[in-house]
């Protein structure tokens, strides 16, 4: 499923800025509603845990993986303002509503031990399913020519077909432990709602903003961004899995240290860099820093009661996309201004976040969810 999720979602990613500049004339006002409006889905993820009443969350993950799918599918038939808006909406029901079940059935089904290594290879194959993805783009529309709506459908059905091989080739798996059908908030797991909240402010303005910035102000074309991006999931693949095992090794608090400090320089590099080869390391480094989230999961894994997974990866979700729904279309008009000003804002986040992540005990557990002080269990 993962693999399927990658490469179609790679595909919608890597041609959506050249596809709304080149056919819709989008500016930064309207690629901010855009992006805003894709993740109102990703707000809306808590409402997943109602939908769980009547469907188990293997069912689930596919059924909204086939959503998103068909999304990707239809975009190249939409080339304007509110037919991209439209077909944005489906698409991210489906990625989000996918990427909520995805989280929860993780953290249950892999011990808490190897998670961190097992979710760094999940990255590595994520990796390798987009670098497919990019390599396709490029080879498609640099060397042959094909249009933006005959590489959508491509792809939106090559990953449909795949949906329903799943569903018919693999047995229902059983959860280890029956979840919590309601909603949940647990005053202990306030930090991870904390770094997840930032963590989605944060990575709006890295997915909105950064690739935009490629094509609007250092011209690059759809081979430029999808090399760019080829070079991003090289990386993945290579580091991705040894990421997830250091994770493992030195735990969440230096990783997410680490990540932090990098982060704060990157977007820091945004917003001053001229040069287009600079700008594209920059892009590079961010992405590998990125991999270092691991990190919030595997520390929300440990500090959780096994039956809260399911009810709080949807709410965690809706406070990932909090920010998300505002700033995108905020910074949008930013960004007419100042575009300095908006990354600039992203390195205030990171600064944030590094603050907050020295909070993260060095073995933390349930009963030990921050590093000054014990709370007692919500």
């Amino acid at each position: 499923m993962a693999f399927i999720m990658a490469m179609t979602f790679s595909v919608w990613n890597v041609l959506l800025n050249n596809f709304v500049v080149e056919r819709a004339a989008f500016t930064g006002k309207e690629i901010g509603i855009l992006q805003s409006l894709r993740e109102v889905p990703g707000f809306l993820a808590f409402t997943a845990i109602y939908l769980l009443l009547w469907f188990k969350e293997q069912s689930f993950a596919l059924i909204f993986l086939a959503v998103m799918c068909i999304g990707v599918a239809v975009t190249g038939w939409f080339p304007s303002e509110w037919g991209l808006y439209l077909t944005t909406i489906v698409m991210s029901i489906g990625f989000h509503y996918f990427e909520t079940v995805n989280h929860s059935l993780t953290l249950q089904w892999v011990d808490k031990d190897k998670s961190a290594h097992f979710m760094g290879r999940v990255l590595a194959w994520k990796g390798a399913a987009s670098l497919i993805a990019y390599g396709t783009v490029w080879l498609l529309m640099e060397w042959l020519a094909v249009s933006y709506n005959t590489v959508y459908m491509i792809f939106g059905f090559f990953g449909l077909f795949g949906v329903v091989f799943l569903w018919l080739s693999f047995p229902s798996f059983e959860s280890p432990h029956t979840q919590t059908k309601k909603l949940i908030l647990r005053r202990r797991y306030w930090l991870y709602y904390s770094l997840t909240f930032l963590s989605g402010a944060r990575r709006q303005i890295f997915i909105v903003f950064a690739g935009f910035m490629m094509v609007e102000k250092f011209g690059y074309s759809v081979g430029d961004v999808s090399l760019l991006f080829i070079i991003n999931y090289a990386f993945n693949i290579l580091f991705a899995a040894k990421i997830g095992a250091w994770i493992g090794k030195v735990g969440e608090r230096r990783a997410l240290t680490v990540e932090y400090i990098g982060l704060a320089c990157v977007f820091t590099g945004y917003a001053f860099v001229e040069n287009s080869t600079l700008a594209g390391v920059l892009y590079v480094v961010d992405h590998l820093f990125f991999a270092m989230a691991i990190a919030i999961k595997t520390y929300f894994q440990k500090i959780a009661d096994p039956e809260d997974i399911a009810s709080t990866a949807g709410v965690s979700f809706t406070i990932n996309h909090i920010a998300a729904v505002v700033i995108p279309a905020a910074l949008g008009l930013v960004w007419l201004y100042s575009p300095t000003s908006v990354f600039l804002v992203g390195t205030a986040l990171a600064v944030s976040s590094l603050v907050l992540s020295q909070l993260i005990p060095l073995e933390p557990e349930a009963g030990n969810e921050i590093a000054v002080w014990r709370e007692k269990k919500a």
